[in-house]
């Protein structure tokens, strides 16, 4: 928008005036959307073992009220410490947006176009940063449980606050787009493992979990906007995002998810304790899983697994 679309609309179509072209270009994005969302609609499946209207008459999909979900997901302190820490990096995502293109032409004296395209490349990381974020929680997850997303999760958020630092107090216009870059990364990253522990925080609701959360990202936007807007220095507005940034990422040391341990307390459920299924969770008991090794004349590699109730 700000490389082609700008410079194409004030120059061709409205004779230089840039507010009407500003303005008008933003039309564009909106038209893509709408047709993107009518695409989604008409063609997609609703998940991936297809449309939630034959899973559930396949018996797949249990039938669960939505105000029960919402509040199932709204009443897990997790849920609220990842809307915290989302709001702190996709709200910080969502500010830079705002904000990052007159920071350049202020403190640099660019113009617009040039401002414009080196703000976007805080945009074009999220071609792979937020992804990797969310591979990257797998791995740690692989090798050290759910201690390993939290503490990934934690390192994303605590080098986005320090890059935020580095960012605003550097001087050089080379200086400040490297940091830009390093910052982006570390911002969509988080975003990306932020999602990567959702799905575990309570998967009886997880889509009032996922939206609470995600909700974050607005709720941060405004209020770091704000805080733009209200600090006459720039630089002081961007030091009090970066605190809270590493607040957010400190406050990664109370998430315990539930049959997970997490950094000051909870443990890993025992894999070999089975629950007995359709019975009330006051009610349920572990069993008693045996292993027995096989008979001399099988196979050493075969084992006889006994269920005692």
């Amino acid at each position: 928008m700000g490389t082609l679309l700008f410079p194409l609309f004030r120059d061709q179509f409205f004779d230089g005036d840039a507010e009407k072209a500003w303005r008008t270009v933003c039309i564009v994005p909106a038209i893509v959307a709408a047709t993107t969302a009518i695409i989604v609609v008409t063609t997609s499946e609703d998940c991936p073992d297809g449309n939630y209207k034959q899973i559930k008459k396949d018996g797949r999909m249990s039938e669960v009220a939505a105000s029960a979900s919402f509040r199932s997901g709204a009443i897990d302190f997790n849920t609220w410490l990842l809307y915290l820490q989302y709001a702190c990096c996709f709200g910080v995502e969502l500010t830079m947006n705002n904000f990052t293109a007159t920071y350049f032409v202020d403190k640099f004296a660019l113009s617009t176009e040039s401002a414009s395209a080196i703000a976007s490349i805080f945009g074009f990381m999220n071609i792979f940063a937020r992804g990797l974020g969310g591979f990257t929680s797998d791995k740690f997850m692989n090798k050290y449980n759910m201690r390993g997303r939290i503490f990934w999760q934690a390192t994303t958020l605590i080098m986005e606050g320090i890059c935020i630092f580095l960012f605003a107090s550097v001087d050089q216009l080379w200086a400040a787009i490297m940091l830009l870059t390093f910052f982006s990364i570390f911002v969509q990253a988080a975003e990306g493992s932020t999602y990567g522990i959702v799905p575990y925080v309570n998967p009886t609701a997880p889509g009032a979990v996922a939206g609470i959360v995600g909700a974050g990202g607005p709720t941060g936007a405004v209020l770091f906007g704000l805080g733009f807007r209200q600090i006459e220095n720039v630089r002081h507005a961007y030091y009090l995002m970066a605190s809270i940034v590493i607040v957010s990422g400190v406050s990664c040391l109370f998430l315990c998810v539930k049959g997970h341990r997490g950094f000051l307390w909870g443990e890993d459920t025992d894999r070999q304790t089975l629950m007995i299924p359709n019975m009330e969770e006051e009610d349920q008991e572990p069993q008693d899983v045996k292993v027995d090794e096989a008979e001399e004349e099988g196979s050493s590699d075969d084992q006889v697994v006994t269920v005692e109730a």
